[in-house]
């Protein structure tokens, strides 16, 4: 549904506040950071951020937010319209958050944040429901694709699917990590050479 011109307006707004904090939490941290910086990034006046975010706590975990559906739209795509094996569909998922997490490699650095949030800010609960809510999320899409090739008689249907969905998951995040930290690990390689093993053991052939 197509919003009003105006909410569209202020909805513009809000997103240029929050793309604007990204990179300023990015490079400076949530300590670092001030709500004067995101604003004067952003090209508005810090009045106005304020129109939209109490203080900045709120603004931190509304770039959380946007962070977790950017990725959570870049492990979808494609892989409903896709159809075929479900191999495809995994492998089109791990692609896809691959290119995804190189392409933001330059913020991945508030990745880091929000698991430091998680563990000592004021609001810790609230990140550590929303990072179980996500990991939860992303083993479902997985499981639910490895179940659908149980079902076509592609997958073994003797496989651990909860642990199997759990080890990829994993991985991704091992490999985004890895990938941070050394710029010479090659994120999008490693990824689908890491996925080809873990369908070949989901393979009856």
């Amino acid at each position: 549904m197509q919003l009003p011109e105006n909410k569209q307006l202020k909805e513009n707004k809000k997103n240029l506040i929050i793309e604007a904090a990204s990179k300023v939490f990015a490079e400076k941290g949530f300590s670092g950071a001030s709500i004067a910086d995101i604003a004067a990034y952003a090209g508005i006046g810090k009045g106005t951020t304020y129109e939209y975010f109490d203080s900045k706590e709120d603004l931190f975990f509304a770039v959380f937010e946007w962070h977790v559906e950017q990725s959570s739209q870049a492990a979808t795509v494609n892989i409903t319209a896709l159809g075929g094996p479900a191999s495809d569909r995994l492998s089109a998922m791990n692609e896809s958050l691959m290119n995804y997490f190189v392409d933001k490699m330059d913020i991945f650095s508030l990745v880091m944040e929000f698991w430091a949030a998680s563990a000592s800010s004021k609001s810790r609960e609230h990140y550590k429901q929303a990072f179980k809510d996500t990991y939860r999320e992303f083993r479902g899409i997985v499981s639910s694709l490895i179940q659908d090739g149980i079902e076509r008689g592609e997958f073994r249907s003797d496989v651990d699917v909860a642990a199997i969905s759990a080890g990829i998951v994993g991985t991704w995040d091992a490999m985004f990590l890895q990938g941070w930290f050394d710029e010479s690990f090659d994120i999008a390689d490693t990824g689908k050479k890491c996925m080809a093993i873990f369908l070949k053991g989901l393979s009856i052939k």
